[in-house]
């Protein structure tokens, strides 16, 4: 996604570098991520899920965020820092919070940016955009679960209907969610897109000498279509991760692996490995593909799990409550109002 468009220009009373055209992976790349990781699915989770239908879907709105760039600056401010942090290279987003120590919440971000002197705008909120965007999902799939139930289980017959078109729509709205979280993990699995070495070597210390020119687009998209097929994401993708720590955490460490491969591009790009036809640029932005299809995977199967535990409609009940009938499901998704 375009990493300094209509967010930069949102800062009125500063001079900064012109935008900055990139976008994380192009077309090729998203859509390669979403569909790698749909085929590859615990089998617990729902079976629409797993439709050629789903899966080409998913790998088309894996792409959607950077569609609907250019419809405003107020879209794009809102927007456009949501797919990169910049992350220095002691570890923190632009001198504030540590990437392993992020704040519970954007606001809480912002206020810690802004007593180092920096804000999100600048620094980028990519964490946040995967934790909210996850975090969604889980309640979307809540929803399915007890709308599931209840299509099986109402005999009014109106009711009924209309738990079955709300299944409909959720399960439509599913789909939009797991693209929209599969492009931020993607944005998260290219190294450019998590440290403020994003367009070229930054100014300061250069010890390797790495470049300092625009290498951005060349890797990410124009390397990515000429030399990475979907078979070399599959191939590349990791097994599951194992189901521990908290998700914060896992976000957190996901996004880390990709920092530390910062140098590695870099010093790909000095031995020439970034130039056209060379298999070692195409490689290297495979196994990064692959390594967000795995965890987009793995992210999605956890938001189905975690889905069993919460609560849905108004009044807010469980899912368990629902799934057992101790809950007015229809008073609590139809509304009383």
């Amino acid at each position: 996604m375009t990493r300094r468009i209509a967010t930069l220009l949102a800062l009125w009373a500063l001079t900064l570098a012109p935008p900055d055209p990139a976008q994380a992976w192009g077309a090729s790349g998203h859509r390669m991520v979403g569909v790698a990781a749909m085929e590859s699915l615990p089998p617990d989770l729902p079976a629409f899920l797993r439709s050629p239908a789903a899966i080409a879907d998913v790998g088309e709105l894996s792409r959607e965020l950077d569609r609907s760039k250019g419809s405003g600056r107020a879209h794009g401010v809102a927007l456009d820092s949501g797919h990169f942090l910049d992350v220095l290279d002691d570890g923190t987003a632009m001198g504030g919070p540590r990437l392993d120590a992020m704040p519970p919440d954007r606001e809480a971000y912002e206020t810690l940016l802004r007593a180092a002197g920096t804000n999100a705008w600048k620094a980028g909120w990519l964490y946040y955009s995967i934790l909210e965007t996850q975090q969604q999902l889980t309640k979307d799939f809540a929803m399915w679960r007890v709308l599931d139930h209840a299509v099986k289980t109402e005999r009014k017959p109106d009711r009924k209907a209309w738990f079955r078109a709300d299944l409909r729509r959720r399960e439509a709205l599913v789909l939009q969610t797991i693209g929209r979280l599969s492009h931020y993990v993607a944005d998260g699995s290219q190294p450019l897109h998590v440290t403020h070495h994003y367009n070229g070597w930054a100014e300061g210390p250069n010890p390797e000498g790495f470049t300092r020119e625009r290498i951005h687009s060349r890797f990410e998209g124009e390397l990515v279509a000429a030399g990475v097929r979907l078979a070399n994401v599959r191939r590349a993708m990791p097994s599951p991760a194992p189901e521990t720590g908290g998700l914060e955490a896992r976000i957190a460490a996901y996004l880390a692996v990709g920092w530390r491969e910062v140098p590695a591009l870099y010093q790909l790009e000095k031995a020439g490995g970034l130039a056209a036809g060379d298999p070692r640029g195409a490689a290297f932005a495979g196994e990064r593909l692959g390594h967000g299809a795995g965890a987009l995977r793995d992210f999605v199967g956890l938001a189905w799990k975690a889905s069993e535990g919460s609560k849905v409609g108004w009044p807010e009940v469980t899912v368990q409550d629902a799934l057992s009938g101790r809950a007015d499901i229809w008073t609590s998704f139809y509304g009383k109002d």
